[in-house]
């Protein structure tokens, strides 16, 4: 089994690396830190950090304003907080004027667990994809996380990144480089493409080992920058395997099913599933329980790739 480690825990000792080197970060939470693990960079900058307490408009507002002064915030809390509870805030003050904020939330999708569906994001990536301007990543494990942190630090602009609660399978080694923009070959194939983010990355490939043992070659693709998508390693999947399936944490309409169809749609047309929460919300219960009831296993993306192959 592979390891397994907390992309948050992952994203608070980045940061802390990051405020060693620039002077200029500064990071920003909404009473939520010892959960976002911003409390890493809280304990080595108590200068550079400010807790907003449950007041995410507000944290956006003052995130705006150190970014107009010319510091890069770094501003976190629960994915369904921001960009749920404070959209309009978002849209106003960082993405209409396009500043150098970034958005890092914690605890995204259904595998938040216990906490139920008030604490589970499920709409984050669409809102978040919505807005002109923003760079939408999606970090499959916790080496992907810290470069996509280091990315955001040092390319201008809106960013958000959605992480998860739980310590997560590592799917790649430490010789792993993160382009910004690029889509993540992860397994070859010429049947049928998976294309997955977040912690379906990890789902997806255990998918493609089985399917091999079937007879079934699958190509797999990590899309760790949701906006702007890798056109042409789309493009690419769809002309040589014929069939595409998405996996994502995430509701069915606005996330990656609907770019990956949008490109497919406009290029190269093909047969495609999309494994994804069916417009509802879920309930409080373990993560690996609530992934099944709601169609988000390795298992789901086996028949997804079984029935778009029966209309390739």
């Amino acid at each position: 089994m592979p390891e397994e480690v907390s992309m948050r825990e992952t994203y608070g000792k980045t940061l802390v690396e990051l405020g060693r080197e620039n002077p200029d970060i500064v990071v920003l939470d909404a009473d939520l830190s010892k959960s976002t693990m911003t409390t890493f960079f809280a304990k080595e900058f108590p200068e550079r950090f400010f807790d907003c307490g449950i007041a995410e408009q507000n944290m956006i507002g003052i995130a705006a304003g150190l970014a107009s002064s010319g510091k890069i915030p770094f501003a976190s809390t629960f994915a369904v907080f921001a960009p749920g509870r404070c959209f309009d805030q978002i849209r106003v003050s960082i993405a209409s004027p396009r500043l150098n904020v970034k958005l890092v939330v914690t605890h995204g999708g259904i595998s938040v667990g216990e906490d139920g569906s008030s604490h589970q994001a499920v709409e984050d990536l669409s809102l978040a994809s919505s807005l002109p301007g923003f760079t939408v990543i999606v970090p499959a494990d916790a080496i992907e996380t810290a470069q996509a942190v280091r990315a955001a630090a040092s390319n201008w602009g809106p960013f958000y990144i959605r992480l998860a609660r739980l310590k997560t399978p590592l799917v790649y080694k430490d010789d792993y480089h993160f382009k910004l923009g690029k889509a993540v070959v992860m397994r070859p194939g010429k049947d049928v493409t998976i294309i997955a983010i977040g912690i379906m990355v990890a789902s997806a490939l255990e998918a493609a080992d089985n399917l091999r043992k079937q007879g079934i070659d699958c190509r797999v693709l990590n899309m760790p920058t949701l906006k702007p998508a890798d056109e042409a390693a789309v493009i690419k999947a769809a002309v040589e395997t014929g069939a595409i399936v998405t996996a994502e944490e995430h509701l069915e309409h606005g996330g990656l099913g609907s770019t990956v169809s949008q490109i497919v749609v406009k290029n190269q047309p093909v047969p495609m599933e999309f494994v994804a929460i069916k417009d509802t919300y879920a309930e409080s219960g373990k993560p690996a329980q609530l992934l099944e009831k709601y169609g988000l296993t390795a298992k789901d993306i086996e028949q997804a790739v079984r029935t778009v192959l029966k209309r390739k």
